[in-house]
This record gives structure tokens, C-alpha cells and sequence, in this order.
């Protein structure tokens, strides 16, 4: 049986202070549609700016993991995300006012505690995991980081730390499965070297830092006045060294607390792949930017199928959906604009269309005749009347209403299309159709090769009637 989407059944906010801001900062969670994957939104920012949680919008990894997109950045989402990974929901809004996520008390337990409240919902859409499907590995040398992502039909985690600490020494965390992500990771708490804390403070980088929020690991020699200084910066009213080596600001919630934290960061990070994994991921000595490194991997393995899966053998026996005269019917599109010759496919969500390229083409009397090969520019056009196709088909009346090309983003032309090539597009709604708006994916490929892709937003809208 096929696992749903799911969302939460209502909002629901949690208020806090950014870590390195010190800014007071709501952030509110918001069910979201199915599809949707997380989103933030930046609702103290001119024009409410949308950051996909995405690899490719990662801009920084120094000290937690910063997003940005249309002009604005959310900082240290990890804690966030892998409370939503843990909880297996799927699509939620989060709405903050401010550049950086609350920390809370350094972990993900308030978030965890806030969505678990709410409820969740199940959704009609099925749950689409991407399962490893081979090692896939990931490797930096010179700071001794490994990872690896294995076949399993689970999510399990198995992370290793070492520090060449003789207090934090080499520590070792893991869960077989995501349902032991509440009781054995959420409530893990941050961590840092007492010299990191120094220097951080003495650079004004901590502004929102408290000994709650953080374990300290003592990594060297301390005499009271220092204590004494600390305890003044955290307005208390004395600190000392736990026998554990860490300030005793705190204690210990696992004996290996700080690798299970690790885990917990590793989990955040990788839900920046945009889909939910089954896997076997084990790493020594991970970190934000380790983290970000290897989730771009395994997104470019991801789209490397997913192009692979878009393949279409062509039969030219098999009935199409619509032929050319069905295709006149639906678009306005005539000679020599009419750039589709059938439609294979069509679904609710995607198309599949075919344009035979022969050497009558128009334009290859003036484009390069002595080499023809078709405009790339056509090659979107074919695109987008292949994607029409697709949004008429969601009005009862196609004929009363045209398709504006709005938008085009992330075109590339990867190889060249001649006369006598069979070339096949194929278009998938990257969200639903909403006011008239439509964003799709398309890729163009003849035989196994992707020859265009683009994404492309276009409007649907009725043709006003004429009065005699």
C-alpha cells in the first residue's frame, strides 16, 4: 500500500531569538498542498519573498545552513527541517519574521512538540522516497570526512565524531529508523568548544546565545576569573567545569549527546534534496558543509534517473492521444507555427508530445541551409505548445481560451536537433494550476538524449467574446 503525502492540520507558531542575530523572531508552521515539499517565507521582507529548502539555494554553511532566494536568506534551517523529516510530513509553509530561525534550546523538540500538537493530515497524493539505489560517496581527505548513502528499503543514520578532544573523544550515534527520531535524536542539544565560544563572543557572532541553547565542551585549562567572566556575559551567577569536561550550565541528555546532535544536523541538511530518502546513510565526521556537498550529490543522481525516466520509446503504430487535426482543435496554432504533430500522453500533472523534424521545415531555408539545424527558440516553442496542451485540457472548453507564455527559466540546449530527428517533449506541472497559472518542467529528447529542458510559466485565459 502506497504511503500518503502528509501536512499539519492547522498553524502553528513558536517564538524565540535567532542564534547569531539575537533577533526576536515567530516563525509560523502552515499546512501546505500536496507537491509543495517546505518553503519558507520571509513575511518581514518587502513583496513576502518564498525560499525553496533546496541544495542549490544553500549560500552559506559557516555556522549552521543558510537559504537564499528572491533577494532574501533564512539562516540555521537544519534544526527546523529535521523535525519535519522526523515527523514524515511532507508539506508545510513556514512563515518567520526574521533572518534566522529561533534556536530554542539548541535542538528540535520545541518544534518537533509545537507540529506533534497540531496534528497531521493525510493527503491524497502518494509519498514519492527516493530509494539509494547504489553507494553513492562523498569524501574530503584533508578534514578526514567520509559518507555514504546505501541501498536499504529504510531511513537509517549511523554517524561518527572525532574532534581530537580528550574530553568529547570519538563519539558514535544511530537509528535504524525514522520512527526513533523523537525518543533518541530531537531533544539533542547544539554544541561548541569552550575557544570557539570565546571567539565568537569576542566577534559579536552569538548574539542570541545562552547556556541554555548549547552544550560547552571544555578543551582546555580555565581558571575562575574566566568562569567568572563567562558567568557575567550569561547573567549567572556562577559556572563551573562538569566532571564530563562541559560547562555545567547544563547537564547531559545522552552521554553521547553531541554525535547524536551531529546526526540530528545531517538529517536537516539532507532533507534539502527536496525528497524524502530510503537509504542507509553513515558518515564520520560530518558537517554543514560536508552535509550540503553530499545532498548535492545525491539530488544530481536523482536527476540524472528522473532524466532517464523521462525516455520515451516512440511507436509509431500505437493510436495517440490527440493527432494533428485533435491538436488544431485544442490549439490555435496553425502552419508553419504548429509545432506539435501528436500527443502520446496526457495525465492530470504531465504530456508527452512528438514533432517529427523534416528537412520542409520553413525555417531551415534561412537557418544555416548549408547545415540545418532547428532554432533552438522553436524547440521552446514546441515545448510550450506541448505544455498547452496540458492546461487546456484542465477547462471543459479549450477552444474559448489561449495559453501566454509568461516566463522561461533554466533553458539549455544540450545538443543539436536535425532533420529526420523524432523529437519528443515532455512536460510536468511543477505545481497546481492556480488563477490561471501554470509552471511546468520540460525536457525535449531525441532517443536517449536530453537535447533542451527549460522551465516555463504560462497563463491560461479566456478569449473575450467580439459583439457584432
Amino acid at each position: 500500500m502506497n504511503v500518503k503525502q502528509r501536512t499539519i492540520k492547522s498553524e502553528v507558531t513558536v517564538s524565540g531569538v535567532g542564534l547569531h542575530t539575537g533577533q526576536p523572531v515567530n516563525m509560523t508552521f502552515k499546512p501546505a498542498p500536496e507537491n509543495h515539499g517546505y518553503k519558507f517565507r520571509r513575511i518581514d521582507v518587502p513583496g513576502q519573498p518564498i525560499i525553496d529548502a533546496d541544495v542549490d539555494n544553500v549560500t552559506d554553511t559557516s555556522r549552521g545552513t543558510t537559504i537564499s532566494q528572491n533577494g532574501a536568506s533564512v539562516s540555521t534551517v537544519e534544526h527546523v527541517l529535521a523535525s519535519l523529516v522526523g515527523l514524515e510530513v511532507d508539506n508545510v509553509l513556514i512563515e518567520l519574521d526574521g533572518p534566522e530561525t529561533p534556536i530554542m534550546d539548541g535542538s528540535s523538540i520545541m518544534f518537533l512538540d509545537a507540529l506533534e500538537h497540531v496534528g497531521f493530515k493525510d493527503q491524497e497524493a502518494d509519498r514519492e522516497y527516493y530509494t539509494i539505489p547504489y553507494n553513492i560517496h562523498y569524501t574530503e581527505p584533508d578534514r578526514k570526512v567520509e559518507m555514504v548513502a546505501m541501498p536499504l528499503d529504510d531511513y537509517r543514520f549511523t554517524c561518527m565524531i572525532d574532534y581530537n578532544s580528550p574530553v568529547l573523544g570519538s563519539q558514535h550515534a544511530a537509528i535504524t529508523t525514522l520512527s526513533e527520531f523523537k525518543k533518541e535524536i530531537a531533544s539533542c542539544r547544539t554544541f561548541c568548544f569552550l575557544h570557539e565560544l570565546e571567539m565568537l563572543l569576542e566577534h559579536n557572532l552569538i548574539k542570541g546565545g545562552d547556556l541554555n541553547n548549547a552544550i560547552v565542551v571544555v578543551d582546555k585549562e580555565v581558571n575562575r576569573d574566566e568562569l567568572r567572566h563567562l558567568a557575567k556575559i550569561f547573567n549567572r551567577d556562577d559556572i563551573d567545569v562538569a566532571k564530563e569536561g562541559i560547562l555545567n550550565n547544563i547537564e547531559l541528555r545522552h552521554q553521547n549527546e553531541p554525535a547524536r546532535h551531529k546526526l540530528l544536523d545531517m538529517i536537516g541538511d539532507l532533507a534539502l534534496v527536496g525528497v524524502p530518502l530510503k537509504g542507509h546513510i553513515m558518515a564520520a565526521r560530518p558537517g554543514h558543509a560536508a552535509n550540503v556537498a553530499f545532498a548535492k550529490k545525491i539530488k544530481a543522481q536523482i536527476k540524472k534517473e528522473r532524466n532517464k525516466k523521462h525516455v520515451h520509446v516512440y511507436d509509431p503504430n500505437a493510436k495517440p492521444v490527440y493527432d494533428t487535426v485533435q491538436v488544431m482543435n485544442i490549439l490555435p496554432h496553425r502552419q508553419p507555427m504548429l509545432m506539435i504533430d501528436k500527443i502520446l500522453e496526457l495525465s492530470k500533472t504531465h504530456v508527452v508530445g512528438v514533432k517529427n523534424v523534416t528537412m520542409n521545415e520553413p525555417y531551415f531555408v534561412g537557418h544555416f541551409p548549408g547545415s540545418p539545424v532547428m532554432p533552438g527558440v522553436l524547440q521552446i516553442e514546441a515545448m510550450a505548445q506541448t505544455g498547452g496542451i496540458l492546461v487546456l485540457n484542465t477547462v471543459p472548453d479549450p477552444e474559448n481560451y489561449l495559453t501566454y507564455l509568461l516566463k522561461i527559466e533554466g533553458a539549455r540546449f544540450k545538443d543539436k536537433v536535425l532533420p529526420g530527428d523524432t523529437l519528443i517533449f515532455r512536460c510536468d506541472l511543477l505545481a497546481p494550476i492556480r488563477r490561471g497559472l501554470a509552471q511546468m518542467k520540460g525536457i525535449g529528447m531525441v532517443g536517449d538524449r536530453i537535447v533542451v529542458e527549460a522551465e516555463l510559466m504560462a497563463l491560461i485565459s479566456k478569449i473575450e467574446s467580439k459583439e457584432e
